[in-house]
């Protein structure tokens, strides 16, 4: 196995930060281009909510990333991993842009077409590939920098990157398939991604020796076996997987169906959602990202934690405010609905709140790794803090189209409070123990 005393010397500060900015924003691309790009193009054509809201299911990827994690640190090198799945995505980003240039542009037209099942079983290669992908960066960036106080100070930045790639596609890539189509909204993602392949191959710095070659069954799957055992050993481990699951979970599900929401509940058009979510939505996120990042660096996790998270939960009151005010307006016309400017700063405010979150779950995530298993251990994290968004979420079509989107957001807020009861509890294990700043 590969230990620090086998990586080469630290690189200069200038070239991490290039290297942590781009893998991230590349691995913020591929996620938004299946869980939000695809999501509008089925909305703009008129597809239900039910059946938008099962796009979440390809969450389960990023959710069960775990059970193939270990062969990342098994096998090989994590660039290596990363460069081979990056290139992927490119090939089958392409192939998707090819499908939905000649795919259906309404509701009846997309009831039994054959491209569109096509898109749609791409679209869950896809998912694994960028669940993958996501296993390969994580574990990279853990194996490059390796002190776990330079781990966190660069918590902002790989935030940062994730979110521009969100702005990349919310914005720029949304208001270009108003202009000429859809289907060059996911060609153009291919082409960034592949400009950013050819950029990882030749800067990312080499700070693995490749694994001996493990390539018997016996020793995969002892591999394996202990990446798993050594992560449930650890203290409270029931505590550790609760709060995972739980800490995002109201965020969410307010969230699965929120361009649903914003095009077709409230009104908002292509070109308004494009800045709305593209360009304030994804600043207002990115704020609250680099804002907890900055008050954990110099505070401490323990005594942040508790604002971050009442912060990003209790703002979910906004959405429930504006469902209701849009469904009043529509059976009272004396009561008008909230205009644009509102619904823009209720969706920034919102992004902002669940910024603050962000950064607190990666640093708890970071917590709990062992150094001898970085990129499964942080896989398995991970991928629990996907499992609700993916699976209540892929159920929140159904629930819109049985109690409306007021209710939707009412019960949002019920299963975010699990987390806040399971914190106080949390905060007791030790390896949440460590010195904090003073």
């Amino acid at each position: 196995m590969t230990t620090a005393a086998s990586a080469p010397p630290a690189r200069s500060a200038a070239l991490t930060r290039t290297w942590v900015s781009t893998t991230y924003f590349a691995q913020g691309l591929p996620f938004m281009l299946i869980n939000f790009l695809f999501a509008a193009y089925l909305t703009d054509i008129g597809v239900k909510e039910a059946w938008i809201g099962y796009l979440n299911y390809f969450g389960l990827a990023w959710s069960l990333k775990f059970l193939w994690a270990p062969a990342v640190d098994c096998w090989g090198t994590k660039r290596r991993w990363l460069l081979v799945v990056e290139g992927g995505l490119v090939v089958g980003f392409g192939l998707l842009a090819l499908l939905l240039a000649g795919g259906p542009r309404t509701a009846a037209a997309a009831s039994g077409s054959g491209l569109l099942q096509a898109a749609i079983a791409t679209l869950a290669v896809l998912a694994l590939f960028a669940a993958t992908h996501d296993i390969a960066i994580d574990g990279y960036y853990m194996e490059a920098i390796t002190d776990p106080a330079d781990q966190a100070a660069y918590t902002g930045l790989r935030s940062l990157a994730f979110q521009i790639a969100k702005l990349f596609v919310r914005s720029a890539l949304l208001a270009l398939t108003g202009w000429i189509g859809w289907h060059w909204g996911f060609g153009v993602g291919a082409i960034a991604l592949a400009i950013l392949w050819i950029f990882h191959t030749m800067v990312l710095p080499r700070v693995e020796i490749a694994r001996a070659q493990r390539t018997s069954m016996p020793d995969a799957l002892r591999g394996f076996g202990r990446a798993f055992l050594s992560y449930r050993r650890q203290p409270g481990i029931a505590l550790v997987l609760a709060l995972l699951v739980t800490y995002k979970l109201g965020d969410q599900l307010m969230f699965a169906l929120n361009t649903t929401f914003l095009m077709r509940e409230v009104g908002v058009s292509k070109p308004d959602l494009a800045w709305i979510g593209g360009i304030l939505g994804s600043a207002a996120l990115t704020s609250g990202s680099l804002a907890s990042a900055w008050a954990i660096q110099k505070y401490g996790w323990r005594r942040t934690v508790w604002p971050l998270t009442l912060g990003m939960n209790l703002n979910i009151w906004l959405y429930v405010w504006l469902a209701w005010s849009v469904a009043r307006a529509k059976v009272d016309p004396a009561h008008a609905a909230p205009g644009l400017p509102v619904v823009a700063f209720i969706y920034s405010f919102e992004q902002f709140a669940g910024g603050l979150g962000a950064s607190a779950l990666i640093v708890f995530a970071l917590r709990t790794c062992n150094p001898g298993f970085k990129a499964a251990h942080y896989a398995i994290a991970t991928a629990l803090t996907s499992l609700g968004g993916a699976t209540l979420g892929a159920r929140a079509g159904e629930i819109v189209e049985h109690i409306g989107y007021t209710r939707l957001f009412l019960l949002s807020f019920s299963v975010a409070i699990p987390s806040m009861l399971i914190l106080p509890f949390a905060l007791r294990l030790p390896q949440l123990q460590e010195p904090e700043p003073k």
